[in-house]
């Protein structure tokens, strides 16, 4: 086991599931390098999460799951990250549709209660597609091109969804769409996966994150219940985000950079130790300079450990948060991430770049921290906007 100056807060009782995922974390970072070559998608360990009921984590324990917030939800992801972002990629934001089910008065309770009772029993994933080839993130603004139609026998969907994580283990699409009525809505609708005239194209071809599935989703003329609609209102009712949503989001995919940033930490730790120059006679780990670099990691993952759980603490505990906060976080956790892992490689030189050597593979996943929604810029440009009352 790694020594590290960063230690996790004592746990009088620390909970079945925490040892249920690092063990199951010792058997998907085996799995981990074949899934990020080959770009397949790694559906034994969604098999595995399932057995041991960590799909149900965020599953209100009323509705037969576990019931955890963001804390402990962030410390199975970081967990998870660590072994194979991919996976937890997927998994975080099935976490996330199911918090904001048990929290919104917007979700139609026979959904929530129906998809929880899915997750306690077996594999049914849920995630939310947003993104498409001309809006982009709808988080920059404007209205979908995705059309749900309103006939008397159903809605009917047509559309073309991008990046749409764990594509090829989805039971549920919440998809983001607009209707075609006089007065356009625009909102989320409930569709099942694998209906006649829905196809997952491979589009997903990335430079890291490889495993994820997020492939492009198609949708001609897809029919699916009236009711399935879950949250659809005027384009003007959304300016405001959904708190929830923004919120775990940002502390999940902050907790999954963070984890790959430790990996390459665990990584570069023994390999300094081993390596021994000849011109040296000595690890490169009794060298100051080295020792100075490695303290300059330890320094930042400190900083995102601490930023993580009381972020995450405060959301369960009701306080008062805003999304700025939020981003922000994200923003600061990830670069620190991506900093990490660059100091890593500054030390590993050509070993670290190396196919054999999987700090090439924790480099490639941890950028795409820096493109991972929020983007910095947006961020930034919201922060300053706020300071100077523009």
């Amino acid at each position: 086991m790694v020594t590290t100056a960063i230690k996790e807060r004592p746990q009088v009782s620390e909970p079945a599931y925490i040892a249920r995922a690092l063990q199951l974390a010792d058997v998907f970072v085996a799995r981990a390098p074949a899934h990020d070559r080959d770009a397949s998608f790694p559906f034994e360990n969604f098999a595995d999460l399932s057995r041991e009921g960590l799909l149900a984590l965020t599953v209100p324990a009323a509705l037969g799951g576990l019931g955890t917030g963001a804390r402990d939800a962030a410390r199975v992801l970081g967990i998870i990250g660590k072994a194979d972002p991919s996976t937890a990629l997927v998994l975080s934001m099935h976490y996330i549709q199911h918090l904001v089910m048990a929290r919104s008065a917007r979700w139609p309770g026979r959904l929530a209660r129906k998809l929880a009772r899915e997750t306690v029993e077996g594999v049914a994933l849920v995630n939310a597609l947003r993104v498409e080839p001309e809006l982009g993130s709808p988080a920059r603004g404007g209205l979908p091109a995705t059309i749900a139609r309103r006939t008397e026998t159903g809605w009917r969907l047509t559309g073309r969804k991008i990046y749409s994580t764990g594509a090829p283990i989805l039971k549920w699409y919440a998809v983001w769409a607009r209707t075609d009525e006089a007065e356009t809505r625009v909102g989320l609708f409930l569709v099942p996966a694998g209906l006649p005239g829905t196809a997952i194209i491979e589009t997903w071809d990335h430079l890291g994150l490889r495993a994820s599935g997020s492939h492009t989703v198609v949708f001609e003329d897809v029919v699916f219940p009236l009711d399935y609609e879950i949250d659809v209102r005027k384009p003007d009712d959304w300016k405001v985000p959904d708190f929830t949503q923004g919120t775990v989001h940002a502390i999940f995919v902050a907790a999954i950079y963070d984890g790959i940033a430790r990996a390459a930490r665990d990584w570069l730790v023994t390999f300094l130790k081993q390596r021994v120059p000849a011109n040296l006679g000595a690890p490169l780990a009794t060298l100051p300079r080295v020792q100075e670099v490695v303290g300059h990691i330890e320094a930042r993952l400190a900083v995102n450990a601490r930023l993580i759980d009381s972020f995450a603490s405060d959301f369960d505990d009701g306080f008062q948060l805003t999304a700025i906060e939020s981003n922000i976080i994200k923003l600061t956790v990830t670069n620190n991430a991506v900093k990490a892992v660059e100091d890593a490689l500054s030390l590993a030189s050509n070993h670290g770049l190396s196919r054999t050597n999987p700090l090439e593979r924790h480099y490639r996943d941890v950028l795409c921290g820096r493109v991972h929604t929020p983007q910095d810029d947006a961020t930034r440009i919201s922060a300053g906007r706020l300071a100077l009352g523009v």
